[in-house]
């Protein structure tokens, strides 16, 4: 009987052997001072974008102006959903980025082409979203809980829910909302830092863009802690002025996301 001779599979193409190391995009570290420039970077995109980018801030203060008349009455409803602005923002913000990415690459600037970008990697855009839809779903459901838990009498309206809440007469209701809000708005912030402008730019899949968002915000916690309190006192204060400040505090922050994210994820092949 002739002998078999088993020969062993051979190894691939080196171009095969693709690490998933090799997949992540590198990070760089960035001083504290950082977020200052990345505001004044977006603030130099708003002036050259203008109408554009004041179109952006448009949809967000008629956003704002179509919650608060619709939740007048169910402040709770509408805690949760004005919450969740700072969930769902990284993904609105997705034309303003494509914006700042045309003037990045010398290009003139368009909105129609800024409205459909998300075009470039619809599959992974739109999963991110879904994950920050289903963040903001459950961060609603939990407000609704702690008011019934918490909550010594009604407040019908929004006014009701700010006077509730900054006149601190019912602590262990302030410190639950605050307490929970601060970690669903950590776990938000945290995927979502540098996600969307990646996947639009380098049309990566959504958990490489997810993982490498958490992993700037581990290799940069003091600027990016920094940053997120920058985000939250500005869009904070828009909201809490009547949603009209965001026709221009929504662009701002989007096009300065746009430059954090061109800081934070080093470039293939540069790590510095």
């Amino acid at each position: 009987m002739a002998e078999v001779v088993h020969t062993p599979p051979s190894d691939p193409p080196a171009s095969a052997q693709i690490s998933d190391a090799s997949l992540m995009p590198d990070i760089r570290s960035v001083g504290a001072g950082a977020p200052f420039r990345w505001l004044a970077a977006g603030l130099k995109d708003m002036r050259a974008t203008r109408l554009r980018a004041s179109f952006y801030g448009l949809m967000f203060m008629l956003m704002g102006f179509a919650i608060a008349a619709v939740y007048e009455t169910r402040w709770q409803l509408t805690m949760g959903l004005t919450a969740g602005f700072f969930l769902v923002g990284p993904f609105l913000f997705c034309g303003i980025y494509c914006l700042s990415r045309q003037r990045d690459r010398g290009e003139k600037p368009s909105l129609t082409a800024s409205l459909f970008c998300w075009k470039d990697n619809p599959a992974s855009v739109g999963f991110f979203a879904a994950i920050l839809t289903f963040l903001m779903v459950i961060w609603a459901r939990v407000s609704v809980v702690i008011f019934a838990l918490f909550s010594t009498r009604d407040f019908p309206t929004m006014h009701g829910m700010i006077v509730q809440i900054f006149s601190m007469t019912n602590m262990p209701f302030v410190i639950a909302w605050f307490g929970v809000g601060f970690v669903f708005a950590s776990i938000a912030f945290a995927i979502s830092v540098v996600s969307v402008p990646l996947m639009l730019d380098r049309k990566t899949d959504t958990m490489i863009a997810l993982f490498t968002s958490v992993r700037a915000l581990r290799d940069n916690i003091v600027p990016l802690y920094l940053w997120a309190a920058l985000i939250v006192a500005v869009i904070g204060a828009s909201l809490a002025l009547s949603f009209i400040p965001l026709l221009l505090t929504a662009p701002l922050i989007g096009h300065a996301t746009w430059y954090a994210y061109r800081d934070l994820v080093a470039e293939p092949g540069k790590t510095s």
